[in-house]
């Protein structure tokens, strides 16, 4: 089976640094599916199941593995099965605290042009996590959209709509749902042609469920809502990448409860918590908006020019940013002194026997 990868996001940009690469004669593809230890990668020739290369495994951090949507060139071994011997640089890219750890940031997705941050309008909507996905790609140049789905259910409009008011300046919001097709199309026609659009929100909020209507076909499987929460079951346990019919790609994600900050950009959080717009008034250029005299932050704050909500998130958000780059400070600083203990065994002349 032939695939046109420019519908996949292939260009000319990509086909120059593939051309850099000392692997340029081997085929090229994006990864579509990732496993814990292989991924599927669409080519033009097919579909084949890579793994990487011993030095691909063992020499770079679990961040720079592949991640869904990522560009990769490898070699064939039989048929239907390669080995990946290198990652075209990446940009674009969703990143995410991994999983019980404190220092350590995930690959999502990778060439991401939108990314839609899907919540239900019912008892999962949320501002702050909302907040929090939108601080993850303000320094990756991704578009981000807020998706509202399920708005066939009763909500009071204009309570969501203040919520997010801090918000919809720099992304549009869009209330959806799939018993309301021109509400779908919307949503369709912000997706151009290779273009990738990846889907990030927590279990229940029906990102299956609307990449199927925007397919117009059941590509993703759903599951039934439970009789006992009135949520739909978590079904997405893997990033799979869809190709639209004469449209875009679409990334669906695994829902999660919480989805940890990497961007330690303080300045990046300020803008998408539309703090920034006060900062500059402030008497002194380091305050740090707490308890110092003369902070217009704390002035707006008191004059209800910002949401109290907002400012606790603002300084939450603050504090673990700053706790994950010192986590990955002093990771660096072990390693580094690790690095040089073994150096230091190894020219020890008492070793060598």
């Amino acid at each position: 089976m032939m695939n046109n990868l420019s519908l996949y996001g292939w260009s000319e940009s990509l086909f120059q640094q593939k051309q850099a690469s000392i692997f340029k004669d081997h085929m090229h593809g994006r990864v579509s599916v990732t496993h814990k230890t292989c991924y599927e990668v669409v080519s033009e020739e097919g579909y084949y199941i890579c793994e990487l290369t011993g030095n691909m495994l063992y020499g770079r951090e679990h961040f720079e593995y592949p991640c869904t949507g990522d560009w990769v060139i490898f070699q064939l071994v039989d048929s239907n099965r390669g080995v990946i011997h290198e990652l075209l640089p990446r940009k674009k890219t969703l990143y995410r605290l991994k999983s019980g750890s404190v220092s350590e940031k995930q690959a999502i997705a990778s060439y991401v042009d939108k990314a839609f941050i899907v919540q239900s309008i019912d008892d999962n909507f949320n501002a702050r996590r909302t907040e929090r996905f939108m601080l993850q790609i303000a320094d990756e140049d991704i578009q981000p959209v807020l998706v509202l789905t399920k708005s066939d259910l009763a909500f009071d409009k204009d309570e969501i709509e203040n919520a997010l008011k801090h918000l919809s300046d720099k992304a549009p919001v869009f209330f959806t749902s799939i018993y309301s097709p021109d509400s779908i199309e919307q949503l369709h026609e912000l997706i151009s042609p290779g273009e990738t659009v990846v889907f990030i929100g927590s279990s229940g909020v029906g990102k299956s469920t609307l990449i199927n209507a925007l397919c117009g076909q059941e590509i993703l499987q759903t599951a039934a809502i439970s009789s006992s929460t009135g949520k739909g079951k978590h079904t997405s346990t893997r990033r799979e990448m869809i190709l639209m019919e004469g449209s875009g790609v679409l990334i669906d994600t695994p829902g999660v409860k919480v989805f940890g900050v990497t961007n330690d950009n303080v300045d990046a959080l300020s803008e998408v918590l539309d703090i920034s717009r006060f900062e500059g008034q402030c008497r002194f250029r380091d305050c740090q908006h707490i308890n110092e005299k003369g902070c217009a932050v704390i002035e707006a704050l008191e004059n209800g020019d910002i949401d109290n909500g907002v400012y606790e998130s603002y300084l939450k958000l603050r504090r673990e940013a700053w706790h994950y780059t010192t986590s990955v400070q002093e990771k660096r600083k072990q390693e580094k002194s690790f690095s040089k203990m073994v150096k230091k065994a190894k020219n020890n002349p008492f070793n060598k026997y």
